[in-house]
C-alpha cells in the first residue's frame, strides 16, 4: 500500500453521482472511510470515523461546509477539511476558510490533482485552486493589524510563534524544526498557550487564532 492510500478520507456532498465519481477517481490514492449528504449525518460520521481529511461541498440542502466544520466541533480535533465545490464565489470561499477549512478547490479539478491536494492538506498545507489563492490572500490581507487582544498579549513572543504555527496545521515535529527547539519544548509552549487562553485542544486554538486573523 502506498503512503497516499493510507490516508483516510470522508466525503460530504448531497449528490450521490458526484460522490460515486470521487470514490472512483480516488480509489487508488486514498481510503474512503465514509460519506454523507447532510450536515447532521456528516457531523456524526466524521466524529465516529476520525478521518484524516474531509472533502466537503459548500452548499447542501440543510447547510454546507462551514456548518459541517462547526458541527464537528471538538469531536475530531485532528481532522482537516478541504472544500470541493462548483462555486468559486468569494463569499463561499471566505466563509468556509474562516470556519476552519485548510483549502478550497473547484470541482473542475482532476482526480490526480485532487489526490495531491488531499495529501497536502493532510500534511498541514493550505491548498487552493489557482484563481482562488489570490482571492483568499486579498480577503485576509489589507485588513490592518489584528485587534489588540488581552489574552494574546499575555503570551510570550515564543508562545505566539508556536500558536501561529499550530493554527497553520504544523505538527509538533515540524514546529521544533522550524523554531530550532526540541519537541518537548514545543509541547511545553503549547500547554502554556492552552492554559493561558483557557482552551482544551489544538482545534479550539486554531479556531481562536483564525477568528482573530492571527494565522
Amino acid at each position: 500500500m502506498s503512503e497516499q492510500s493510507s490516508l483516510r478520507v470522508y466525503l460530504v456532498d448531497d449528490h450521490d453521482l458526484f460522490r460515486a465519481g470521487v470514490r472512483a477517481e480516488l480509489a487508488d490514492a486514498v481510503t474512503i472511510v465514509g460519506e454523507a449528504s447532510t450536515v447532521s449525518a456528516a457531523a456524526a460520521g466524521i466524529g465516529a470515523e476520525q478521518p484524516d481529511v474531509v472533502l466537503l461541498d459548500v452548499h447542501m440542502p440543510d447547510g454546507g461546509g462551514a456548518e459541517v466544520i462547526r458541527a464537528v466541533g471538538e469531536t475530531a480535533p485532528a481532522t482537516r477539511f478541504l472544500a470541493l465545490s462548483v462555486s468559486d464565489a468569494p463569499e463561499d470561499v471566505i466563509e468556509v476558510i474562516r470556519a476552519g477549512a485548510r483549502g478550497y478547490v473547484t470541482k473542475s479539478i482532476s482526480g490526480a490533482d485532487l489526490a495531491v491536494a488531499i495529501q497536502r492538506v493532510a500534511e498541514g498545507d493550505a491548498v487552493f485552486s489557482p484563481r482562488l489563492a489570490g482571492l483568499v490572500l486579498d480577503a485576509f490581507a489589507g485588513q490592518g493589524q489584528p485587534p489588540v487582544d488581552p489574552d494574546f498579549d499575555q503570551l510570550t513572543p515564543r508562545e505566539r510563534e508556536v500558536l501561529r504555527l499550530i493554527a497553520r496545521g504544523y505538527a509538533y515535529k515540524e514546529i521544533a524544526l522550524e523554531l530550532s527547539i526540541s519537541i518537548k519544548t514545543v509541547e511545553t509552549h503549547v500547554s502554556a498557550v492552552l492554559r493561558k487562553l483557557q482552551l482544551s485542544n489544538r482545534h479550539q486554538l486554531t479556531r481562536w487564532a483564525t477568528e482573530r486573523r492571527l494565522v
